[in-house]
């Protein structure tokens, strides 16, 4: 079969840089590129010589959609370091923090970046046109969540509100009650989220991940809980460095990450917390999960659009758990004393785990700090993702391949450099 290259010069929907290579042999696919071009942003860089107490204002900057995870998870590894433990008010006003987070992000992928791709758009602007209930309801979904973010966080991009120890400020009991009639309605609009995405036309592709996610003895995982797998891994934090590595390949500026034991690709994200902690979510949420056709466990990275919009009902009603539940705190924060020590934390961002770990001098001046990103985790299993489903769609036009691998990767909603995605796909067929 003579050569064919197939390239995409501007992926829109997607963040970061990156190219698509496949390699067709006889009809098969041989090997699959995932190439990633993302300028180094140098943030570990950037914390080192640093006090503890910047850590959090300087994390939230790596992404603008979800400043939040970042910033806790410094925080939380910044208070493992120093032997701060915060509970009561404060833990759940960071749960609150975390569903605004949730809210937000997943309705802006659900309705402007992976929709489009399911009912046959370029884009949210083009769906709008047809879909303006659709889309006027994914934007009243993002507010909602971004009125959380500013309530609790101080602003709703890069919150300036969260530090070690607490918040500068904890907001009053009746602030949160005057949210908790936004959040009813958000919570309306997420059930006719799950109802309106489990309709769409979900191609029938399945696989056998390897899940990786937080759980937690008795809530849906946020920010704290211990990292376990489908295949038996139950470890802390602190453990992460000794059970997976991060692996620098020659086509890509971006690292891959992998398990150390068997060299694998694992799965972190939606699909992965969803399967491993689906007895953690609420009997509303669950029965709406079944009702929209997922089970306990869903291994098709396509419905992850469904998962989502699980997790923003999930996250409508955990955060009215919070406010009616809300007593305000004697101290927004503790007072810490820096120290040396190492510190370890991974929470769930929208996109997956999200691992911090920090050494500190002395005078909490910052001597180390290592970040891994829930999308360097998932960069391989994106990679494997195409080599399988690809050679499934080879007997398709090549416009209609290039739109299932840009669909592929969007299933991911990867976040790989916080900006416009250039994807070239370039496919050899022989």
């Amino acid at each position: 079969m003579a050569r064919r290259t197939i390239k995409v010069d501007y992926l829109a929907r997607v963040e970061g840089e990156g190219a698509f290579k496949v390699v067709v042999r006889d009809g098969q696919v041989s090997s699959t590129e995932l190439n990633i071009f993302e300028p180094p942003r140098f943030f570990e860089a950037f914390l080192r010589g640093r006090a503890f107490t910047e850590a959090p204002d300087i994390t939230a900057r790596i992404c603008g959609i979800c400043p939040v995870a970042y910033q806790m998870s410094a925080v939380h590894a910044m208070e493992d370091a120093l032997g701060v433990t915060i509970d009561g008010p404060v833990r759940e006003l960071r749960r609150l923090l975390y569903c605004g987070e949730w809210i937000e992000s997943h309705a802006l992928h659900v309705y402007m970046l992976h929709a489009p791709d399911f009912l046959g758009y370029d884009g949210a602007v083009d769906m709008a046109k047809d879909h303006g209930d659709a889309v006027r309801r994914g934007l009243d979904l993002k507010k909602a969540g971004n009125e959380i973010l500013s309530l609790i966080g101080g602003r709703e991009i890069h919150p300036i509100n969260v530090r070690v120890g607490g918040f500068y400020k904890a907001p009053r009991r009746r602030d949160l009650a005057a949210l908790a009639e936004r959040m009813k309605s958000a919570r309306d609009e997420a059930l006719e989220t799950v109802r309106w995405v489990a309709g769409f036309d979900v191609p029938d592709r399945e696989r056998d991940y390897h899940f990786v996610a937080l759980r937690h003895p008795d809530e849906y995982p946020f920010n704290d809980g211990r990292i376990v797998s489908n295949r038996g891994l139950d470890i802390q934090a602190r453990d992460y460095d000794a059970h997976f590595e991060e692996l620098h390949v020659e086509r890509s500026t971006a690292l891959h990450a992998r398990m150390r034991a068997d060299g694998g690709a694992y799965l972190v994200g939606p699909l992965a917390r969803y399967s491993l902690n689906f007895d953690k979510l609420s009997a509303p949420v669950q029965a709406a999960a079944k009702d929209a056709g997922l089970e306990e466990t869903c291994r098709n990275p396509y419905q992850s659009i469904i998962v989502r919009a699980i997790e923003i009902l999930h996250a409508c009603e955990e955060a009215l758990r919070i406010i009616d539940g809300y007593e305000e705190p004697d101290r927004a924060a503790v007072t810490i004393e820096p120290r040396a020590g190492t510190g370890f934390a991974a929470t769930e961002a929208p996109r997956g785990l999200l691992y911090h770990r920090y050494r500190l001098e002395e005078d909490g001046t910052i001597a180390e700090a290592q970040i891994v990103p829930p999308t360097s985790q998932n960069q391989a299993t994106i990679e494997e993702d195409l080599a399988n489903f690809v050679d499934g769609f080879l007997d398709l036009p090549d416009d209609a391949i290039r739109h299932h691998c840009e669909q592929t990767v969007r299933n991911y909603d990867p976040c790989i450099s916080c900006a416009t995605h250039f994807l070239k796909l370039d496919m050899d067929r022989r």
